[in-house]
């Protein structure tokens, strides 16, 4: 997979990268941690790629990416989505199971799912589908993506530029992001729950 993900990106540039980003909002298994880190890293090595258009590469490719599912939400019901993803979606990870877990998550939290679920691994990606299902208005959908997906691109990109920067091999991005998304979902999580303490406060 890193041997894949280093030649398109080195034979394709900005396309490789935006290509790649697309292809992993089709196929969740394809991971943007892998991606975005080793565009930052290749930034930090050479002048051939500059970190800024790196990452709006990987912008413009992951927000063209939630379109098929955010269209398939619309045109498809939800029984029948997770009808096909208990099918066949063991060749892409995704279950009926998750689709109910991304639709619970933006019933409950609405617009603001689109943009704080494009933090969280697992279901960043599945976050169009209900978006989709719901029938999210198209504008709002592509505020929504943009604003957290510039968000993670960057973060992914500035830490394997850092890596790169800091004499480190690409191998050990995995040890160091890992931790780091962790934190990063703990810290979404616990703002969920301030969230929604703050909500019912007003409501008494």
């Amino acid at each position: 997979m890193v041997e894949w993900i280093t030649n398109t990106m080195q034979s394709m540039s900005y396309l490789g990268i935006a290509l790649l980003m697309f292809l992993e909002n089709l196929f969740p298994p394809i991971p943007s941690e892998l991606i975005m880190p080793l565009a930052g890293f290749t930034a930090s090595k050479s002048n051939e790629m500059q970190l800024a258009p790196a990452i709006a590469a990987g912008v413009i490719g992951t927000v063209l990416g939630a379109l098929p599912w955010y269209y398939a939400g619309k045109l498809l019901s939800e029984e029948r989505l997770k009808h096909l993803a208990d099918k066949y979606g063991k060749w892409i990870t995704v279950s009926g199971a998750d689709i109910d877990k991304a639709n619970r998550w933006f019933n409950r939290h609405g617009n603001k799912a689109v943009f704080l679920c494009r933090l969280v691994p697992g279901v960043r990606t599945l976050i169009s589908l209900p978006a989709g299902i719901n029938n999210m208005p198209l504008i709002p959908f592509l505020a929504y993506s943009t604003g957290g997906t510039i968000l993670w691109v960057s973060f992914l990109t500035f830490a394997g530029y850092q890596l790169g920067k800091l004499g480190k091999d690409y191998a050990l991005v995995d040890e160091y992001l890992a931790p780091v998304s962790k934190i990063v979902v703990v810290i979404i999580v616990i703002w969920f729950i301030l969230w929604i303490i703050k909500k019912n406060m007003q409501k008494e």
